[in-house]
């Protein structure tokens, strides 16, 4: 650790990680200290404990420190010093710290994220273990559904040697626990999406359930905080690396990926259940699909929803090509899901959705739109540079030869 105070640095040596050590030294903090620490597993939990003493407590973004992370010689000591300095003179990238709901509420969402990939890895071990003794396929489309796990023990079970029969059966024992706990954190998380506007702000998204928007709201917290959408766009690592030097042509390459794997997993997930259903959003991704190919588009279409993300969510306004019965479906079975009866004999806001017409009919007035998206995009032209004003005659810059006189076609 490391101390600068009228230009002068002093080293303080180590302080442990324990709650009464970080107490201790919160406690020798005066009201205008500024505190720097790099961010790590256990960073949260000390800044809540830092800033009820410093009036600053600033998480340092390791991947863009390069001072530290380019160092030739790299110790805790020097680290401190580079920290503290770069602090002092502003030039430290600066990680925000979420307030504790929505600390809460990441938490919440990664624990799902890891139940739901050791759910589908215990259910691949049973799947190893049948095909590594040439058990014929489930005849059912869910080998653990109802008929199919029927099947599993009265069929595929007895045919395997006695140690495969004990690992699938406890393996089973282990789906079924995962499963429970799904269920119960399923619940949670639908109680709170509830009781979030932005939630089911995004829901009226087409591609979005609960569990996506639940995602992006954790994520993004408050939107306020990115000036832009294209901000956001590289918070979340869905822009394309660019790199330009002199006046060579900017070469632009795959999409960052920085920030939160799962956010943009889920959001390239929302853009295929978008473009399955007319809209703008399809029409979007067809555009692309014909030049660059069905892959590039669809997360080219998740980025275009990140954008609509923004814009929704700073201007608190829902989806304008929404379609009504299938958000109050959606909003239904996320009531059902948090815990609420189910009301039987009478016509809830969801019974719309079950009327063929009213379907037929939202669904035209999609495609209407994703119409005129296309028809907009498709007489699209390119704009010629214009000539600098301030140019002397006879000076001003080539003019950039049009299309039809470089022989080649333009796409938008």
């Amino acid at each position: 650790m490391a101390k600068l105070e009228d230009g002068r640095l002093t080293h303080l040596g180590r302080i442990p990680t324990t709650p009464e050590a970080l107490r201790a030294f919160a406690r020798t903090l005066r009201r205008d200290d500024h505190v720097v620490l790099e961010a790590t597993g256990n960073t949260y939990a000390i800044v809540q404990v830092l800033k009820q003493h410093a009036d600053r407590v600033v998480v340092s973004n390791p991947l863009q420190t390069r001072a530290i992370a380019d160092a030739k010689i790299k110790t805790d000591k020097i680290d401190a010093e580079v920290l503290v300095r770069l602090l002092a003179g502003g030039w430290l990238p600066e990680v925000w710290v979420p307030d504790a709901d929505t600390q809460a509420l990441r938490q919440r969402v990664a624990h799902r994220i890891r139940l739901v990939r050791h759910h589908v890895r215990l259910k691949n071990r049973i799947h190893g273990v049948l095909i590594r003794n040439l058990v014929p396929g489930c005849p059912r489309a869910d080998l653990f559904g109802q008929a199919g796990h029927k099947w599993l023990l009265e069929t595929a079970i007895p045919q395997l040697p006695e140690h495969e029969q004990e690992i699938v059966l406890a393996t089973l024992r282990q789906v079924e626990a995962v499963r429970a706990e799904l269920g119960q954190l399923g619940q949670t998380l639908a109680a709170l999406a509830l009781q979030a506007p932005a939630v089911q702000r995004l829901m009226t998204i087409p591609g979005i359930d609960a569990i996506t928007a639940l995602t992006l709201v954790a994520v993004i917290g408050d939107v306020h905080r990115f000036r832009s959408p294209a901000k956001l766009v590289g918070y979340v690592g869905l822009d394309p690396r660019v790199r330009q030097s002199g006046l060579h042509t900017a070469s632009h390459g795959r999409i960052t990926k920085r920030g939160r794997a799962y956010a943009r997993t889920a959001l390239v997930e929302s853009a295929w259940a978008a473009i399955k259903s007319p809209g703008p959003l399809r029409g979007f991704y067809q555009r692309l699909r014909t030049r660059r190919g069905p892959h590039v588009a669809a997360v080219a279409t998740a980025r275009k929803i990140l954008v609509l993300t923004w814009h929704l969510l700073t201007k608190e306004q829902d989806y304008a090509f929404m379609r009504p019965s299938l958000f109050a479906k959606k909003r239904r079975t996320l009531e059902l899901a948090a815990g609420q009866p189910a009301r039987f004999g009478t016509r809830g806001v969801a019974y719309e959705y079950n009327l063929k017409t009213v379907r037929q009919r939202e669904i035209a007035l999609c495609a209407q739109a994703e119409r005129a998206y296309t028809q907009l995009t498709h007489n699209w032209q390119p704009q010629k540079p214009q000539q600098d004003a301030g140019a002397a005659k006879g000076n001003a810059p080539p003019r950039r030869r049009s299309a039809t006189q470089r022989g080649g076609a333009f796409i938008p």
